[in-house]
């Protein structure tokens, strides 16, 4: 699918979902990579907001639009990790009158919008799908590095659920590409600068558990991420570290975008489906791993995520 409609294609626009992670960043760079490698006469341009300084090792991220050119129109546009249409951010334009779509995903609250679909929930990332849906004898080192990277950081370096025998396959055939895996990780997804770890020394010390202490939640303000000068690229690992938390099921972090508006990120175990969650409130994601944007005080927030989640808990079914 992928291959033959990059084939038909001359002009080639890829775009990812707003506050680019690892995995978004990695499907993106590498399918972009690959293109410019075996498909030297196709224009491609990848259209992602500014990424994190820690994902910049991949090759030709300086190369990254992050504004749209004035009525172009691309002959195919792909949607890389991205789950409906606005989580485009600023290139949705591009998607919108581009010639055909196609988009390749793997989170499950995605409805399939595109012209042309490859979404699987129960895959481990959407890097793994672009390394599926490639020619393996034909990815360069490069591309190596961005998919590998893509699925370190959306498996927790293949410790969460979504991690499958398949995962593990496709991460070793990467590595025999001769990447610095070990780099990679430690790099990307270990170290952090001494502020992040400030501000997560202050997340896990306000930290609060409730519902019996199922669940452990921490936020954080516009004004004290200003105080600290971080951005949100610079929050990522927060919330996953309070899942850590014994005896937690839920974990769920807040920061404010803006007075009274917060990007809210839940993770869980067996026990809660946090998708569904996130997708009452209108956001998204995955099972385990979700989000949405809410409004109120950081009590309103946590009062109305509280009744969802406790209706799981319970079993029940309220719409």
């Amino acid at each position: 699918m992928l291959q033959k409609a990059i084939k038909k294609a001359q002009t080639i626009a890829v775009g990812g979902h707003i506050r680019p992670d690892g995995d978004c960043v990695g499907s993106c760079m590498g399918l972009w990579l690959y293109v410019k490698e075996n498909f030297p006469e196709k224009e491609i341009h990848v259209y992602l907001e500014e990424i994190p300084n820690t994902f910049k090792f991949m090759k030709g991220t300086e190369e990254i639009r992050h504004e749209i050119p004035d009525e172009k129109i691309y002959d195919l546009f792909i949607l890389l990790d991205c789950g409906s249409p606005d989580r485009l951010g600023f290139s949705a334009p591009l998607y919108e009158n581009a010639k055909h779509s196609l988009c390749v995903d793997h989170h499950i609250s995605n409805q399939a919008f595109a012209e042309e679909n490859y979404v699987r929930p129960d895959a481990s990332s959407t890097s793994e799908l672009i390394y599926d849906l490639l020619d393996h004898e034909k990815i360069p080192k490069a591309v190596a590095e961005c998919l590998y990277t893509g699925m370190v950081h959306d498996t927790g370096v293949f410790r969460y659920t979504n991690t499958h025998p398949s995962t593990m396959r496709s991460a070793a055939a990467l590595m025999e590409k001769g990447i610095d895996f070990s780099r990679i990780i430690t790099e990307t997804f270990d170290e952090k600068s001494y502020v992040q770890n400030q501000v997560l020394g202050r997340a896990l010390l306000e930290s609060i558990r409730f519902m019996d202490g199922r669940c452990i939640v921490s936020s954080l303000r516009k004004k004290d991420m200003e105080f600290y000068q971080v951005q949100p690229k610079h929050l990522d690992g927060i919330v996953s570290q309070l899942k850590l938390t014994k005896g937690v099921d839920v974990a769920i972090f807040m920061y404010e975008l803006e007075n009274g508006t917060f990007k809210v990120s839940l993770r869980s175990t067996e026990a809660v489906d946090v998708s569904e969650i996130a997708r009452y409130f209108g956001g998204g994601g995955h099972v385990r791993a979700a989000g949405c944007t809410m409004s109120g005080t950081v009590h309103d927030v946590i009062n109305n995520l509280s009744r969802r989640i406790e209706l799981q808990m319970k079993g029940g079914n309220e719409a």
